[in-house]
């Protein structure tokens, strides 16, 4: 899904979101990788939005994960994990991510929240 983001600050505070999620997000599936039988491989994709999947492999099995959404699922309140690729639905972003004092990314919470999807999502692949 394309998330809608309505307003000017809350689309300043994505871009601010947006690339530390992502280096959390890989960052966690490495850590992930290192202790599971799954294998990892990484993919551009072009349709039908660009983008990046994460092929995961074990004992024959595929499963694609779009890192995309999982940076979503990070940044935006309560992002639905199920949708139709091209839809777009209104975002409300994660404003726990930022720090009140300073307006900089609180890179604790960012992690804890990247880690617990992370982590998530490999104890539902199953071994």
């Amino acid at each position: 899904m394309k998330p809608k983001i309505t307003s000017p600050i809350a689309w300043k505070q994505a871009e601010l979101l947006m690339q530390p999620a992502m280096i959390r997000v890989l960052d966690n599936i490495r850590k992930q990788l290192e202790d599971s039988p799954w294998t990892g491989t990484y993919h551009n994709v072009e349709v039908p939005i660009p983008g990046y999947q994460l092929i995961l492999e074990h004992q024959g099995e595929q499963k694609s994960v779009d890192i995309w959404e999982l940076c979503y699922r990070i940044c935006f309140v309560n992002y639905p994990p199920a949708h139709t690729p091209m839809q777009s639905q209104e975002v409300v972003i994660d404003t726990s991510l930022i720090e009140d004092d300073t307006g900089d990314v609180d890179w604790n919470r960012l992690d804890a929240k990247a880690s617990q999807l992370i982590q998530e999502i490999f104890a539902n692949l199953g071994n």
